[in-house]
Order: structure tokens, then C-alpha cells, then sequence
């Protein structure tokens, strides 16, 4: 440690579409939805996190809620800059008598193109951040599953978050092809919606839709031990009064399916891009799996089915990203693949 490194507060953020993770001296300090509500009439913002996302879908016509996030990108500049900025303040730090310079690495989507780059890094940047570097999903995810990225050995990772599903081979501390895909967790939300809409003339919120996903979200009808069917509330179509329905895991498999068969497609494709000899790696270590969506009751067996390679879903795979992030953050000088 330098003799100046109690100026420096450094932490590693995975800023992603449903939620943010902040990382700060080895610990979770921060794990909240990537939600903020503004008041229309002055733009000000008066909730980030949890407590914006208890009034998302419940909101008055003064206040608005907004994901600042979409698509695994900054959608939203102003809002993605302030809720950076609360959320680091939730950080806890302790207060000192001069304020920390702060030293971010942020992770983004392998298919980020460069203006959008550049958006997060203005945001960490206008959040109060002296220093950023940026490391790609699959990476942060592969380094947080455990496996050495230095290694010529080929490993294949699948991180299917909130806004983006990232599917990439890496070895020698790089990304060796990647394929990035804009279909995950809020697909699978929209299609559950879509599904109720159309099957049971009930009309629901997302979080009403992510909890059905959490609670009987499966993707095949086929599977270990699934759960009790969940009672779901929401608006009758044809009469406007509250209703309750009851859902089962294999409707919802059933309207995962194509979303579903978009990311099997991604893989598939992934694999034919790939060398002959990082394939061969891969037929021995097979697929890593991380992010929200591979929680998904099934998935493993199903995409093993699709390719008969060997699945291994992340110890804590909603946290696996932001681990890896962490980690690249110790690594700051060393990691040669971090982007400045």
C-alpha cells in the first residue's frame, strides 16, 4: 500500500440493467435495483434502489420511475450518473478529513460499441470518479467463477443478466470470440406478461412478473422437483376489478421458449466461431453459467441437452460479475485486458 492510499477509495461496480452491485475492500456494500424515481415537475430525483422500486408501477402522475439502464447500456445519462453517484454514498465509507479520490472499475456488455463505452465512463466520471477502467461481463464473470483467465486453456462463459445475454470463450486473458445478445432476464419479464395477457386475460406489472419468474420460473417442462403453483394478482381484462389465477412452472416454460431458443441459438453460433483446439478445451471443461437468468429451474439440463457439453452454473451466480469485477480491481496494474 502507498503511503498516500488512505486518499483513494477504491470499488468495483457492476452496474447492471436490473440491479447494481458495489464492491468495496472485498465486500458487498451495495446490491440494489437499477431504479430511480424523479418528481416530473422538477426533475429532481427522490428515491434510488429499493426504495424507488417500491414505487415502480405504483407511481402518481408527478412521480415517474426510470430504469437508467437498458439493454446492458446507459439509456438515461443524467439518472445513471446520480444513481452511481447515491449509490456510492451508501458505500458506508467512513468520513475522513479529506474526501477519497475514487478508483472505479465498472464492468460492461462484450457487445458494447464505443459511444456507449464512453457514456458509463462519463457517468462514473461526472459520479466523482478520479480513475475508471472497464472490464467486459464475460470476463468479470469468468474470474469470478474461479477460473484462470491467464491460462491457455479455452473456457466457455454464459452470463445472461437483466438486459443482455453474454456468451464468450476466453483464454490467455483475453476474449477469443464473444456473441452478445439483447435477450434475457427482462425478455423473459415481458413474456410472462405477454403470456398472462393472452392465455388468462389478466394484465400484471413487472415486478409481479419477476416474482412468477423467481417462483415458478422454469425453462422446460421437464424438470427436478418443481415448485407449487403460485397464485399471481393482477387486473381482469374484460372486467378492470382485481383477480387472483393461479400459475404453474410449465406454462412458463412455455412462454420462455423462444427467448430461450434465441440464447441456445447464440450458443450454438459461439461454438462454430470457435478455434478447433480452445473446442477441444471446452468439450473437456465444458459451459459456465452466471448471471440472474441461469437461476432459471432447467436451464442447465436444457442447454446440455443442446450441445451434450458439460454445464457448471456459478456457485453464486447473481454475484458472480461483480466478484470477478472485485478481484480485477486488486488486479488493477496487472490485468492487462482492462480497459482505460
Amino acid at each position: 500500500m502507498g503511503i498516500f492510499s488512505f486518499l483513494t477509495q477504491e470499488i468495483a461496480i457492476d452496474l447492471g440493467t436490473a440491479n447494481t452491485i458495489i464492491i468495496h475492500n472485498d465486500k458487498v456494500v451495495v446490491d440494489e435495483p437499477s431504479i430511480v424515481a424523479i418528481e416530473r415537475n422538477t426533475g429532481a430525483i427522490i428515491a434510488v434502489g429499493k426504495k424507488a422500486q417500491m414505487m415502480h408501477g405504483k407511481t402518481h402522475e408527478n412521480i415517474k420511475t426510470i430504469r437508467p439502464l437498458r439493454d446492458g447500456v446507459i439509456a438515461d445519462f443524467e439518472s445513471a450518473e446520480y444513481m452511481i453517484r447515491e449509490m456510492i454514498k451508501l458505500t458506508k465509507a467512513p468520513s475522513k478529513l479529506f474526501k477519497p479520490s475514487l478508483k472505479m472499475v465498472i464492468c460492461i456488455p462484450s457487445g458494447i460499441t464505443p459511444v456507449e463505452e464512453r457514456a458509463v465512463k462519463d457517468s462514473a466520471e461526472q459520479a466523482g470518479a478520479k480513475e475508471v477502467k472497464l472490464i467486459h461481463e464475460p470476463m468479470a464473470a469468468a474470474i469470478g467463477i474461479g477460473i484462470d483467465v491467464m491460462e491457455p486453456t479455452g473456457n466457455m462463459i454464459i452470463d445472461i443478466g437483466g438486459g443482455t445475454s453474454e456468451i464468450a470463450v476466453i483464454a490467455l486473458g483475453g476474449i477469443v470470440n464473444n456473441k452478445s445478445i439483447r435477450v434475457a432476464g427482462d425478455d423473459f419479464n415481458m413474456d410472462i406478461i405477454d403470456y398472462m395477457r393472452k392465455q388468462h386475460n389478466i394484465t400484471i406489472g413487472e415486478r409481479t412478473a419477476e416474482q412468477i419468474k423467481i417462483q415458478v420460473g422454469a425453462a422446460s417442462a421437464e424438470i427436478e422437483n418443481p415448485p407449487e403453483d403460485y397464485a399471481v394478482h393482477g387486473r381482469d381484462m374484460l372486467t378492470g376489478i382485481p383477480k387472483e389465477i393461479y400459475v404453474n412452472y410449465s406454462e412458463i416454460a412455455h412462454s420462455l421458449d423462444k427467448s430461450i431458443s434465441k440464447i441456445e441459438s447464440a450458443i450454438l453460433n459461439a461454438l462454430e466461431m470457435t478455434p478447433p483446439e480452445l473446442s477441444a478445451d471446452i468439450f473437456s471443461t465444458g459451459i459456465y453459467l452466471a448471471g440472474g437468468g441461469s437461476m432459471l429451474r432447467g436451464l442447465d439440463v436444457r442447454i446440455h441437452k443442446k450441445t451434450k457439453l458439460p454445464i457448471h452454473v456459478a456457485e453464486d451466480p447473481l454475484r458472480a460479475v461483480a466478484r470477478g469485477t472485485g478481484i480485477a480491481l486488486k488486479n488493477y496494474n496487472r490485468f492487462t485486458f482492462l480497459i482505460k
